[in-house]
């Protein structure tokens, strides 16, 4: 029979993993939820370390060190106070469960209650109780309810980040979308504070402006953005423009910051943040009395974590209460002072306090409180051993979070081994000098902002810094290297989990390493096992500025041939999607191509032959497209890989400007519908856009193409909404511009298109994504000329140029008809016709024959504005079209050309066979019947004069 424990305000559930404190899930790593579960069983028992090892790190050597870090952090999460005891230290021995425990079972062990343990969050775990900030966590709390905008403001050291996350919590389960911790912390370049905040939501938005992809992802969102650590001289510009324009963009979105100084935007709430309180100087409190006072309480609590025995007399109780009143209440450097209580009592904390303290203050500058802090970090510093003092500095290296692998790989060296780095480690974590966070597998650590700068500063004046910075970068080249290797074996959401956090480390280490003389090289490595960091969190313009760096032709002579062939394609697919299919994207990618194939390098000319033939997509060149995906196929043949897989995408797409309607179909359909599970590649340089994604796209159109108006609208719907999913700016835009506009248009849906043109448009504008904008702005002009609304010719003239000039020219033709249609509307018949002309000749050059019937239907309609020459030319038009569309299959166009003939027969008295045609186009189509092109043709039919 499964059962449950009960303890204090706990209630802990071992079958489900689980731990409550009332009603409220307590988030724990699976290894502290194991611990407790090992002690609780046997509460009143001593369990040894031995058997705590075996139980929960059954198939791993684990350090003494290390399971010493896991019971503090345990202990912190059952909020052990003075008169609360849980958890108890049996020297020597083991460990003790001595709080009283009610065994459950059945019905009374809640086996079957239901508890909502999964939530829209990433706060951390909570590693130590919130004292003496209730009422402050309550009114931030309701002052998110009246202001967007509230900043915590305070010196370091004051628990701004404890108190943020504290009302952070309860908003978990009330705000629609989540709530979202973004440390700021370790970013160091301005430039990359909204791709923090994009990384810390889990947005993947593949623009090359990341604030506005980041502003148009919350514009119809719920969220509390919780920014952290706001204060350094070098972003809090960056972060106040950042959310600015988020509160602007986005109306549902409410934003909590912590700084030492407000961001100074308008509607801003500032809460200061007090020390915490303590008994009066005028007063000389019992413990009963002192206890009251928050301050007291932190003391207590730290000091009994740090000696089990210590527990506040009423003659240390004014003692403590004074102690608390000279560090002003900071409760960082209250907890350091705490923590010394084994070593010099509680008097002798006092006396350090008084003398000590005194003096290193006095010496510095700044506010009191900060002089305080850095006292109190002077202090506790110089009275570590000298190895835990170079284990902290050492430690100052790392950005964020870290495990104990990162600590002993950065550390260790001929002096301090790794043995020694677990063991100073959790003496650190022990004296507050190194917090420690409980994760689902394991603990990570971290460095305060205060205690990192401190440590960074005895670094670089210990001679230590270049050692541990080139132990650094070489770490993380291999996590990274690691990580890439990852990519393609594991799920994006468990290899983000893995290795997400790590990007600041890795970006230390790019950083330090380009400011090293001494070894080029390293900043090569680093970058190529970076692409996949880049890659995984979408963050392309940061990609390919660092792959520029390295391509930098003063890096030549250190770069590797393989070097050059990965820098080389990841800059053409960056550049491809950043900024569109310029020469240089050809340029970099071919030059790829031709060093994989020097290199025999198979699966990298796999690499580079899908970039080119994207690019050829988009240049409109569909024969040196399909020639391109003949190649994968063969390339993947001899490979040993499934033939017409990664070639199906660019073939079906080239197959159906080419007009091979029915082979296109069947190319994209094998990808749209195939299993998502052969879908996974290793990624690790590859940008690209979402194969299903955009073969879909072009599947909507073929299918209208054929006759499937039905089809072609749903799978534009599908198309869609997995661009939305995709949080990919340029994804978004292609199903808006590419798919749901022109199938609207199709099938004159002119209500439907208008509002997603609007769509695509400011989509476009937001993202500062100039070619796109260009397209819908053409696209539009169809919809003016079906609506009969004038169009400015100029400006269409425009930007028509900027479509040609960017090299995006997939359906330039389709757009130079538009601007002759309206050309010979509104100003010259002859100029109109040479512009359409013109448009079939480049179709032609090209191979996009596809367009070619409604290019010539377009054309007879102009022609019957000219002279009575010119109409008889348009039945020839017409004609032709007809004939065009049944060879290709594009039963719609021969639909809509037929009626389009019919309609022109009759005014002149009608003609049988132009009758007849469009008849037995029309009971070609089994579905449709409701569009725009159908209705008119059923119209015609059933009009049609009898004799």
């Amino acid at each position: 029979m499964m059962r449950s424990f009960a303890f204090g305000p706990f209630l802990l559930l071992p079958g489900r993993q689980l731990l409550l404190e009332g009603e409220t899930p307590v988030r724990i790593g699976n290894r502290a939820l194991g611990l407790l579960t090992a002690l609780v069983e046997r509460a009143g028992e001593v369990v040894t370390k031995r058997e705590l090892f075996a139980k929960v790190w059954p198939d791993t050597i684990v350090e003494e060190g290390n399971l010493k870090v896991h019971m503090v952090a345990l202990r912190r999460v059952l909020r052990q106070e003075a008169g609360t005891r849980y958890i108890s230290t049996v020297i020597g021995r083991g460990y003790c469960f001595v709080a009283p425990v009610r065994t459950l079972s059945g019905r009374e062990a809640l086996v079957d209650r239901p508890v909502e343990v999964r939530r829209a969050h990433n706060l951390p775990a909570g590693a130590a109780r919130l004292l003496g900030r209730e009422d402050v966590v309550g009114a931030i709390r309701e002052e998110l309810g009246e202001a967007r905008l509230v900043s915590v403001v305070g010196p370091g050291g004051i628990g701004k980040t404890s108190v943020a996350l504290a009302v952070a919590e309860r908003m978990t389960g009330v705000v629609r979308d989540g709530v979202w911790f973004v440390d700021l912390s370790p970013i160091k370049d301005p430039t990359l504070v909204a791709s923090a905040v994009a990384t810390a939501i889990g947005l993947a938005a593949h623009s090359a402006n990341m604030l506005a992809a980041l502003s148009e992802y919350l514009r119809d969102r719920e969220m509390l953005l919780l920014f952290d650590s706001c204060e350094c001289e070098h972003i809090i510009d960056t972060v106040a423009m950042c959310a600015e324009r988020i509160l602007t963009d986005a109306p549902g979105v409410r934003i909590l910051t912590t700084s030492r100084e407000p961001l100074r935007l308008a509607g801003e709430r500032l809460r200061r943040l007090p020390g915490l309180a303590a008994p009066p100087a005028s007063t000389t409190p019992l413990a009963r009395e002192a206890l009251s006072f928050a301050a007291v309480r932190l003391f207590v609590e730290r000091a009994s974590d740090r000696l089990e025995t210590f527990a506040l007399s009423d003659s240390d109780a004014p003692i403590v209460a004074e102690i608390c009143r000279r560090l002003d209440g900071l409760p960082l450097a209250i907890e350091l002072a705490a923590t010394r209580i084994d070593m010099f009592g509680a008097a002798g904390v006092l006396d350090q306090v008084r003398d000590r303290f005194h003096l290193q203050i006095a010496q510095r500058a700044g506010p009191e409180r900060h002089r305080t802090l850095m006292a109190a970090i002077d202090w506790s510093y110089d009275l570590l051993p000298a190895n835990e003092q170079a284990v902290l500095r050492r430690l100052s290296v790392l950005a964020g979070t870290f495990n104990l692998a990162s600590a002993c790989a950065i550390v260790a060296d001929d002096a301090i081994g790794s043995g020694a780095v677990v063991g100073d480690l959790a003496a650190l974590v022990d004296k507050s000098l190194v917090v420690v966070e409980l994760r689902d597998l394991d603990v990570e650590y971290r460095l305060l902002d205060t205690t990192r700068a401190y440590a960074l500063e005895k670094l670089l004046v210990s001679g230590e810094a270049d050692a541990t910075g080139l132990r650094h970068a070489r770490h993380f080249l291999g996590l990274a290297d690691q990580a890439r290797r990852d990519v393609g074996k594991l799920p994006r959401t468990i290899w983000l989990q893995r290795y997400g956090a790590r990007i600041d480390d890795v970006r230390e280490a790019l950083r330090w390493a380009a400011s090293s003389a001494d070894d080029a090289g390293l900043v090569i490595s680093l970058t190529i096992a970076a692409i996949a960091f880049w890659g995984q969190l979408s963050l392309l313009e940061e990609c390919r500025a660092a792959v520029e760096r390295a391509l930098d032709p003063r890096l030549a002579s250190v770069r590797a041939a393989r070097d050059d062939l990965v820098l080389n394609l990841t800059l053409g697919a960056t550049l491809l999607h950043t900024q569109g299919p310029l020469l240089a994207v050809k340029e970099a990618l071919t030059r790829a191509l031709d060093i994989a194939e020097g290199l025999g390098e198979t699966e990298l000319q796999l690499e580079c032959l899908r970039g080119l033939s994207e690019y050829e997509l988009w240049t409109g060149d569909s024969h040196s497209a399909l020639q391109i995906a003949d190649k994968i196929s063969c390339l993947e043949g001899k490979s040993g890989g499934s033939a017409r897989t990664d070639a199906d995408g660019s073939a079906g797409s080239a197959l159906s400007w080419l007009g091979a309607l029915a082979a296109s179909q069947a190319r994209l359909e094998s990808i749209v519908y195939r299993s998502a599970g052969l879908d996974s590649r290793s990624g690790s340089t590859r940008f690209d856009f979402d194969q299903r994604l955009t073969a879909r796209g072009a599947l909507a159109t073929v299918l209208w193409l054929r006759g499937f108006p039905d089809q072609a609208v749903e799978t534009a719907r599908v198309q869609l909404a997995e661009a939305e999913a995709s949080n990919y700016a340029v994804s978004l835009c292609y199903a808006l511009v590419h798919g749901s506009l022109p199938v609207a248009l199709y099938v004159r849906d002119y209500v439907a298109a208008q509002s997603v043109l609007s769509r695509a448009l400011r989509h476009a504008e937001r993202h500062g994504l100039v070619i796109w904008s260009a397209m819908a702005a053409c696209v539009r002009a169809r919809l003016d000329l079906y609506l009969d609304r004038p169009i400015d010719l100029e400006s269409y003239r425009q930007t028509l140029a900027v479509v040609r000039e960017s090299g995006f020219r997939m359906r330039y033709p389709n757009y130079l008809t538009n601007y002759g249609e309206a050309l010979a509307r509104q100003v010259d018949l002859r100029s109109g016709l040479a512009a359409i002309d013109e448009a079939m000749a480049v179709s032609e050059a090209n191979g996009q024959v596809v367009g070619i019937p409604e290019m010539l239907r377009i054309k007879g309609n102009v022609l019957r504005r000219g002279s009575a020459a010119q109409a008889d030319q348009a039945v020839e038009c017409y004609l032709r079209s007809i004939a065009l569309a049944r060879r290709d299959g594009a039963l719609s166009w021969e639909l809509r050309s037929a009626a389009t003939l019919v309609a022109f027969w009759r005014s002149r008295g009608g003609d049988d066979e132009a009758e007849a045609t469009l008849a037995m186009a029309l009971e070609r189509f089994t579905e449709g019947f409701d569009s725009g092109d159908l209705r008119r043709a059923r119209a015609l039919v059933d009009t049609r004069p009898r004799v």
